[in-house]
């Protein structure tokens, strides 16, 4: 099979500072092979701190458009990812669009267009994505990470690590908004409980959390609730949940003007990428007295695994401590917002930028 071929998507209609925070991407690539049907785009936000990292996603976009819009806005938020996490990579993101079938052909015809973008961009699993798939995609190029490894070995589904990333993040949260060292006791809302958000639900249960679960699979949240001793509603009703917490941890842009004034909270800690449907909405947070954890800052646990791996790295104790010192990492980040006078997010992408050299 011949290699798919990935021609320059010119962003013609995007400038170079927009009103989504697009700026300035290195490179976006639209993937198409016709044997297969696979219909997708790359986009390579930086390369400054070193080859873009970031997973492939695959999703039921409605258009062409709104993929791109999705890559550009995850790409980005993984350049600032993994620079505020000290990592060895800059930022990119794969998204697929679901139109034909997830076969082995498709994956392979990814894999080739990965490998002809001659490691600028290092891919993982995401949102639609498994470790199975990314051993195919690895028959076809080396630039891959998330492969399954041994127990106690470094890789693998990076959702584990994401998760205690978060954890420590949300333990960090509390302490400075709350002045509290733990989270017994205290009521958390979860949004969804896939990979990522299941393994934080259990592990806040497990620190004594009171929960209120809620998933788009109903299902999957009911059957997580009655596990845990929890709470579930409906995904319609969770942001408007009285809490100490809301986490979370689906899809993103789940924070706007509407939502943001329906939130009961104190603090926003989760999983999810991009949670701020606009930049002025952190802003709104902060009006508001919530404490907000900047994502690409509290969820770069999954990243932290898949660098280690794709590096060479082969210590899992190192790896963690990687990941739990986004908890530091976060106050820190808080304490400089409070005494700038700034919003989380302000704080966040400033050094995130000045770290890629934007």
């Amino acid at each position: 099979m011949t290699a798919a071929p990935v021609e320059p998507l010119r962003l013609v209609a995007l400038p170079a500072e927009s009103a989504d925070g697009f700026d300035g991407h290195e490179q976006v690539a639209l993937v198409r092979d016709a044997a297969t049907g696979l219909h997708a785009i790359v986009a390579i936000h930086s390369t400054h701190l070193g080859p873009a990292a970031g997973g492939v996603r695959r999703w039921a976009y409605a258009n062409e458009d709104a993929a791109l819009t999705d890559a550009l806005r995850l790409s980005r938020g993984m350049s600032y990812k993994n620079a505020m996490a000290g990592l060895k990579a800059g930022g990119g993101k794969a998204v697929v669009l679901a139109g034909a079938p997830k076969t082995e052909a498709l994956l392979e015809a990814f894999g080739d267009a990965v490998a002809a973008l001659g490691g600028r961009y290092v891919t993982a699993e995401d949102v639609g994505m498994t470790e199975h798939d990314m051993v195919v995609v690895a028959q076809r190029t080396r630039h891959v990470a998330g492969l399954p490894v041994a127990n106690g070995a470094v890789g693998g589904n990076p959702g584990p690590f994401t998760a205690r990333g978060v954890l420590a993040g949300l333990l960090a949260a509390v302490q400075h908004k709350l002045g509290r060292d733990d989270v017994r006791g205290l009521h958390v809302a979860v949004q969804g409980v896939g990979s990522v958000g299941g393994a934080l639900a259990r592990a806040l249960a497990a620190h004594g959390a009171r929960l209120t679960i809620a998933d788009v699979d109903a299902a999957r949240a009911a059957a997580l609730a009655a596990d845990l001793g929890a709470a579930h509603m409906p995904v319609s009703e969770i942001m408007a949940v009285p809490a100490d917490v809301f986490s979370p941890n689906a899809l993103g842009a789940i924070l706007d003007a509407a939502s943001i004034a329906a939130l009961d909270v104190a603090i926003v800690a989760g999983a999810a990428n991009n949670q701020l449907a606009t930049p002025a909405d952190g802003a709104s947070l902060a009006a508001r007295g919530i404490l907000y954890a900047p994502d690409y800052v509290i969820n770069a646990g999954g990243i932290i695994s898949v660098v280690a791996e794709y590096l060479g790295e082969t210590s899992l104790d190192a790896v963690n401590a990687q990941v739990d010192a986004i908890g530091p990492r976060l106050a820190a980040l808080f304490a400089e917002a409070d005494a700038n006078g700034q919003s989380t997010d302000v704080v966040a992408d400033a050094t995130a930028k000045a770290l890629i050299g934007r």
